[in-house]
């Protein structure tokens, strides 16, 4: 196969971005959160362990804690038993009551707007920073979690296994202003199609522009299966009200997730 070029690669990358935008228009940060003190929380409790976890957690951590001046003043034992069912909680309450001390002597206890403060908070890096200023500072940024890093090199837009190379290389494809939507879109569907051990590619909308085509299960049959979330078979319902209704997309995951984890089920 001949060598993509530079011009070759931003357009298939473009057009992957447009195909997504109409796979996934509901598409928007999973993380339930009322402002950028929360979505702050949330993205440092997010590390190593899943969002609808994460979700789970917040409604009590922040009816408890629900300022930084609160937070910095908790009780770390305390704080580790809210968290705990996030993993790593001891070392992730650290941080928390060490960001949130920050916040109160350094920022007034307001969440900084800027990439360069942002990261020098405790347990903040690039990726926590672009979440926060993408989803509460309308701020663009490509938010380079694992699977849009896998989904990155799957696409070819990146060869690098390295967060900031891989930002810097996919940034160059893009336009700023389509920087944080890309990351939902990219992220949604490696959660739901592309997934990590086995991607279903027979069931995938974008294959015919995807260089890693035949990597996961072509059979279309056999990879619907293999969809998650309301993607999956039986979520049919689910599906139409987020694409009927986009702006209220994230309040009928939250729905479906709750009663999911009533039932024991997984969402």
């Amino acid at each position: 196969m001949a060598q993509e070029s530079a011009l070759a690669l931003k357009r298939r990358a473009r057009k992957i971005n447009r195909e997504l935008a109409e796979l996934y228009p509901y598409a928007h940060a999973e993380l339930d959160f009322r402002d950028p003190f929360e979505l702050l929380v949330a993205t440092v409790l997010s590390a190593q362990t899943t969002d609808i976890r994460v979700n789970a957690v917040t409604p009590a951590l922040f009816a408890r804690f629900p300022t930084p001046l609160a937070m910095a003043q908790a009780q770390g034992v305390e704080l580790e038993e809210l968290i705990r069912p996030t993993g790593f909680f001891r070392a992730k309450a650290a941080n928390l009551l060490a960001l949130a001390t920050r916040l109160v002597d350094e920022y007034d206890g307001v969440v900084p707007g800027s990439l360069d403060d942002l990261v020098t908070l405790p347990g903040v890096g690039r990726k926590t920073a672009n979440v926060v200023l993408g989803n509460a500072f309308g701020v663009p940024g490509i938010t380079v979690d694992t699977h849009f890093i896998r989904l990155a090199r799957r696409f070819g837009w990146t060869e690098s296994t390295d967060p900031v190379r891989i930002e810097t290389d996919v940034a160059a494809l893009f336009e700023r202003q389509d920087w944080t939507m890309l990351s939902h879109r990219v992220v949604f569907h490696g959660r739901r199609i592309c997934h990590a051990r086995k991607p279903a590619c027979g069931a995938c909308p974008i294959a015919h522009l995807c260089p890693s085509y035949g990597d996961g299960e072509v059979d279309p049959v056999k990879a619907a299966k293999l969809l998650k979330y309301e993607l999956a078979p039986g979520q049919e319902e689910l599906l139409a009200r987020m694409l009927a209704d986009g702006d209220n997309a994230a309040q009928y995951r939250q729905e479906s997730q709750l009663a999911a984890r009533t039932s024991g089920t997984r969402p």
